[in-house]
């Protein structure tokens, strides 16, 4: 198989690596979904349910960094599934707590065919302060991208 070209700059190269991240994340998301049944950003889920059983939206979405309006469909289609189950938060009924069930225990225990395994094997190919940088560079362009281009800077807003 011929090497990929690159294209010329930094910037592209570095834009190039991340679709290519974007694009295999689809498609393994995709393949879990027909082999295991759920996909990447719905296993997610139920992992950081796993780990916190009771949790509400709210300490799903602050956790994944997601407003919780984006999580509502992940989490109705795993009710839907049966691999999640809501409850009324006694202290205050408007919210809901998030449990698993016996198959959103089986489905958090999985770990062939996962995102989380490839990243995992990833994570043990390299040093730990490659680690570190990559998520520092990720957490800064993350930001990058949520901010408003069109805005002025802090320091020139009208107030």
């Amino acid at each position: 198989m011929p090497a990929r070209p690159l294209p010329a700059g930094e910037t592209l190269r570095f834009m190039q690596r991340l679709w290519e991240v974007a694009h295999a994340l689809e498609v393994r998301s995709k393949r879990m979904a027909r082999t295991i049944g759920v996909t990447g950003p719905q296993r997610l889920v139920l992992r950081i349910v796993a780990q916190s059983p009771g949790c509400t939206a709210r300490d799903i979405s602050d956790t994944l960094g997601l407003h919780p309006s984006t999580l509502t469909g992940i989490l109705a289609r795993l009710e839907r599934a049966g691999a999640l189950r809501r409850k009324v938060d006694p202290d205050d009924r408007r919210r809901a707590r998030f449990e698993l069930t016996a198959e959103g225990e089986r489905l958090a225990g999985e770990r062939r065919g996962t995102v989380e395994a490839a990243v995992r094997r990833a994570l043990a190919r390299v040093a730990p302060g490659t680690v570190e940088a990559t998520a520092a560079m990720l957490a800064t362009l993350a930001a990058e991208l949520e901010r408003d281009d069109d805005a002025p800077p802090p320091s020139r807003r009208r107030r």
